[in-house]
């Protein structure tokens, strides 16, 4: 026993860890990159004489292998090396709560039949009680995840405290306010599963309360004096600069969020009046906004000398495809609220911060 918990030997460990991320859906090439790794993996063990898993012993490993820990201080990690961490990470983890975390599967978390029809009634439930697009998504992907960790428990109709304590241990190490959100969406699909009968109601009693203030972190504001700097100093003698000068100028003069930025498209400027009529992604409503010559100046200079010329309706493209829309990220606008800007856009203003000593404040 180490710390209360049974030691488990590492060959029996990497087993189950296969068998879950099959049952996930991994990749045949992924599989066998980590088959790879773990007989690396065992054979260090081998050496030092050790039979049952210790994550010191495999991050002594992965030091070895790729000197992660050095390269992390010296900000040099490559994607290989960080590779090598989540595969001692998910042995870890796996050994600790008997499951593979979201943080690693994206896409692979696979849901029954059963378990996929359930949290699709959730959704429409959320609709049907008029939620927003945003929060009918992200409650339907969290309850998704927490049906598939269920799921490596004997399903959600045996959910019982026990696993509502396994799933709260899998969020250590995110964020209080992620943390927060996780939980009022598992209890959010909780209440709606107790009302149809496909869990106890008394195992809503078992999700923890996340105490968090709504002002316990300062936001990251933008002196109005930088934000100029910034965008005077964004180089537009190139189709990208013309690209993100256009962009942040949307964003900093308008208040846009990203995802409206990114689905923009030609219909929604009304030139003759000088109107951007844009659908917001978060609530749904239609907000007019007046197009200030500034802005209206630098799209049209984006869309003469700097688009790739293609039939795509939106109006910001990848430079390089010229087909599809951008990505975006976030980052703190310069106002008080959250901004949002393209990775590429973002790129742009980070290195006009760094030309001119200012300070870089992603969120």
């Amino acid at each position: 026993m180490i710390g209360g918990r049974p030691v488990v030997a590492l060959p029996v460990l990497v087993s189950g860890l296969e068998a879950e991320m099959i049952r996930l859906g991994y990749k045949d090439s992924t599989m066998v990159w980590y088959r790879g790794a773990w007989r690396r993996l065992q054979r260090y063990f081998a050496a030092c004489g050790v039979e049952e898993f210790s994550l010191d012993l495999a991050m002594e490993w992965v030091d070895g292998a790729c000197g992660f820990f050095a390269k992390e201080q010296a900000g040099a990690l490559k994607q290989t090396d960080v590779y090598l961490f989540r595969v001692a990470q998910m042995l870890g983890e796996y050994e600790a709560h008997g499951a593979v975390l979201r943080r690693y599967s994206r896409t692979v978390s696979k849901l029954t039949g059963d378990e996929a029809a359930a949290v699709a009634r959730f959704e429409a439930s959320l609709r049907a009680a008029g939620r927003s697009a945003s929060t009918v998504r992200s409650y339907g992907t969290l309850a998704g995840e927490f049906t598939a960790f269920a799921g490596t428990r004997g399903g959600i109709a045996r959910c019982d405290a026990g696993t509502l304590e396994a799933f709260v241990a899998t969020l250590a190490g995110y964020q209080v306010k992620t943390v927060e959100q996780k939980l009022c969406a598992v209890r959010s699909f909780l209440r709606f599963a107790a009302a149809v009968g496909l869990v106890d109601a008394a195992v809503l009693d078992a999700v923890p309360a996340v105490r968090s203030s709504k002002q316990a972190r300062v936001p990251s504001v933008w002196d109005p004096g930088d934000v100029a700097r910034i965008v005077e100093a964004i180089d537009r003698s190139n189709p990208c600069g013309k690209r993100d000068y256009a962009i942040i100028l949307l964003i900093t003069r308008l208040g846009l969020r990203g995802v409206d930025v990114k689905r923009l498209e030609f219909a929604d400027f009304d030139w003759p009046g000088n109107r951007l009529c844009v659908v917001q992604a978060k609530t749904g409503h239609r907000v007019q906004l007046p197009l200030l010559k500034e802005v209206g100046w630098a799209v049209i200079d984006y869309i003469r000398h700097g688009r790739p010329a293609c039939g795509c309706p939106q109006v910001f493209l990848r430079p390089r495809s010229g087909r599809s829309p951008t990505r975006t990220i976030c980052i703190r606008s310069w106002s008080s609220t959250p901004g949002w800007l393209t990775c590429g856009s973002a790129r742009s203003a980070a290195m006009a911060c760094t030309r001119l000593g200012i300070r870089w404040r992603p969120a």
